[in-house]
């Protein structure tokens, strides 16, 4: 996560190296096929926002002057720093530049009735994806280039759509000035650690809900959740060369090793002290999460409501 202004699909830092040589003629992208695009009729945020998201954020929003304190202690500097380091070191995709990975942002926000945000692609080996939403501005999703190398066309589109689900449920706005209160607090004399602390530990809580309604969308675009459970995987162990033998069965097995361990008094402690100072839940936990929501009639009946539309780009 990028400073504490972004919301990141993994919870990795950022590293900068030269750009790997792609053999002559290979394309980054393999050449997609026009195809219809699916659309959920009238989706609202709150059809598949997740119950510990909705809780989380009524508690954010009953704090007092959480906005307005945010806005003193650091106004806008913070977040016009990370706008400028973004578009300076990164790639602004377009249908001229990178045109299929557009493709990608493109049909995923059709499903999810929402704007397409600006796209970038990072140099970066550390497989990872952001949001960045600030006010006055058009937000914008940045890739990491390992990303693209460790996910199918299909994963990729899966990790933008989870990424299109924070602007969707407005989780950015929340997400930058929690964050910037948070950062600013630390250095308020006396006083300001410990309310920076008690903050911390409330806007972590926030974070990992908001994750998992953002697997949620990502699972409104693919309809595949063995697709969105991959990505989880991945991310937690995969690599590129051994892409072949990863299993998504395996890795949900795994994932209900994983809660049975926790039923017992050493195993929910253990779960909760390596949880409670993380943005993002264990990937075991958000496989396990988005299998039991694929079965659901809530997400059932949202597939009910798609219909095919042609994309607009065709």
């Amino acid at each position: 996560m990028a400073a504490g202004l972004s919301v990141s699909f993994f919870n990795c830092s950022t590293s900068f190296f030269s750009a790997p040589k792609l053999p002559r003629g290979k394309a980054l992208f393999p050449r997609a096929v026009a195809a219809a695009s699916p659309a959920i009729r009238n989706l609202d945020a709150d059809d598949f926002r997740h119950p510990l998201d909705r809780q989380n954020t009524l508690i954010l929003k009953a704090i007092p002057g959480l906005n307005e304190i945010g806005k003193a202690v650091l106004g806008n500097v913070a977040e016009q720093v990370m706008f400028m380091e973004n578009i300076g070191t990164s790639l602004l995709v377009s249908k001229d530049q990178l045109p299929e990975l557009h493709e990608l942002m493109i049909e995923a926000a059709g499903v999810l009735n929402v704007n397409p945000p600006d796209l970038y692609l990072r140099q970066s080996p550390v497989p990872n994806a952001y949001t960045l939403a600030m006010s006055g501005k058009k937000p914008f999703v940045v890739v990491h280039t390992s990303l693209v190398e460790l996910l199918s066309r299909k994963e990729l589109q899966t990790v933008l759509a989870h990424e299109l689900g924070h602007l969707k449920c407005d989780h950015g706005v929340w997400l930058t000035w929690a964050n910037i209160l948070t950062l600013g607090a630390y250095a308020v004399p006396g006083f300001g650690g410990f309310i920076a602390q008690r903050l911390e530990e409330q806007l972590f809580r926030w974070l990992r809900a908001a994750e998992l309604t953002c697997d949620r969308a990502a699972l409104l675009v693919s309809r595949d959740p063995k697709v969105v459970i991959s990505v989880l995987m991945k991310l937690a162990g995969g690599c590129p060369s051994m892409a072949d033998q990863l299993n998504v069965d395996a890795f949900l097995e795994q994932a209900r090793s994983y809660d049975k361990a926790s039923k017992t008094p050493v195993g929910w402690y253990i779960r909760h002290a390596q949880t409670r100072q993380l943005s993002h839940p264990l990937p075991v936990l958000r496989a396990r999460e988005i299998d039991e929501w694929s079965r659901s009639q809530e997400y059932q009946s949202l597939l009910q409501r798609i219909k095919c539309l042609k994309s607009p780009h065709k």
